[in-house]
């Protein structure tokens, strides 16, 4: 049932707030993600430990990249953790509502602005508009800012800038093309009859707790809060971190640097690139640099807008939230979009 918001913005469901955990199991679960990320860091020393013959060269190789998109990506979880904490427990109902525009389409641009008062990559976005959700914003509204948010951050522009400059128009591409891409999303699932059914059921059933089942201080809230989320998001990370490492091992980089100079193929191959590297949108610049001698402009931008919204990583997260169907229809207006703009960077440049 819809209500409206102080802005006038319609929301899909109430606030809704998760229960508070009891003691003993918090203690249990920060115990358990303590336990992973030290698993992690353990994994990584042991790694360098081994002998060269301990394991055969793919494994190690596949092994090291796992680990390091994991270590990468942590101190981002990390804050999107924290930010979506704040906005749950901290933020009082109605403040972030009441500066969006009523109008759906431009509270969508609002939102897909937002992200450059958030310097968080997309592994951190997640559970940002985990909270976003809960707090009662529409999926469409939801989807617009994580879009986009992974693009248009202020770390983002600045490092992308630091690799290419303005040269060939790839910042500009970059930054126009991820709120081109987040907005058509975000208008296409505002065309749902039903968005709520585009979440998963567990995440709506933790959205339809009922408040009055919310007891404890805003601490302890907050702790419980964090705690959950990092048992969402921890494993999808860690799967999805595997599966980049396995990928990378398995497609050999040569046959893609092989296709580079060609304008068409090329865009399909960095694309393809960016899909399985798994690279934090707030360094993928500096990765993609290394390949501009080699391939064309419009294939670096394709790079830069299909990495950080539908790499192995990202959807693995994504689904701890959003069905496969939304996925599928997520994938299916990325790729074409980001050919179109990579092809038109082409033809510019």
């Amino acid at each position: 049932m819809e209500r409206q918001a102080p802005s006038g913005a319609v929301l899909t469901r109430p606030r809704v707030a998760r229960p508070a955990a009891p003691r003993a199991w918090t203690r249990r679960s920060l115990t358990w993600a303590a336990g992973a990320i030290l698993a992690v860091v353990a994994a990584g020393l042991l790694l360098q430990s081994l002998p060269g013959g301990a394991l055969p060269d793919r494994v190690q190789d596949g092994m090291t990249l796992a680990i390091s998109v994991i270590i990468e990506a942590m101190p981002f979880v990390m804050l999107g953790v924290l930010l979506a904490v704040v906005v749950e427990v901290w933020v009082p109902s109605g403040v972030i509502e009441r500066w969006l525009p009523r109008r759906p389409a431009m509270r969508r641009a609002a939102l897909s602005l937002l992200g450059m008062l958030i310097p968080v990559c997309e592994c951190g976005n997640v559970p940002f508009a985990r909270g976003l959700l809960m707090r009662g914003f529409t999926v469409p509204d939801t989807l617009t800012f994580l879009m986009a948010a992974p693009i248009v951050n202020p770390i983002v522009i600045i490092t992308t800038h630091q690799a290419f400059g303005f040269s060939d128009g790839i910042l500009v591409a970059r930054l126009l093309g991820g709120f081109a891409i987040a907005n058509v999303i975000g208008w296409l699932y505002s065309r749902h009859p039903q968005p709520q059914t585009l979440l998963t059921s567990r995440f709506q059933a933790a959205c339809d707790t009922p408040p009055d089942h919310v007891h404890g201080s805003r601490t302890t809230r907050s702790v419980a809060q964090m705690v959950v989320e990092l048992r969402a998001i921890m494993p999808a990370l860690i799967l999805g971190a595997a599966l980049a490492g396995a990928i990378q091992v398995v497609v050999p980089r040569d046959v893609l640097v092989s296709i580079g100079s060609d304008p068409v193929l090329s865009i399909a191959a960095m694309m393809a690139l960016g899909v399985v590297v798994a690279i934090c949108s707030n360094v993928d610049a500096f990765f993609a640099m290394s390949f501009a001698s080699a391939f064309t402009p419009g294939s670096i931008v394709a790079f830069l807008l299909v990495g950080p919204l539908i790499d192995v990583k990202m959807l693995t997260l994504l689904r701890t939230t959003f069905t496969t169907r939304l996925l599928v229809g997520m994938i299916a207006v990325v790729i074409p979009s980001a050919y179109l703009i990579g092809s038109a960077v082409n033809l510019l440049a």
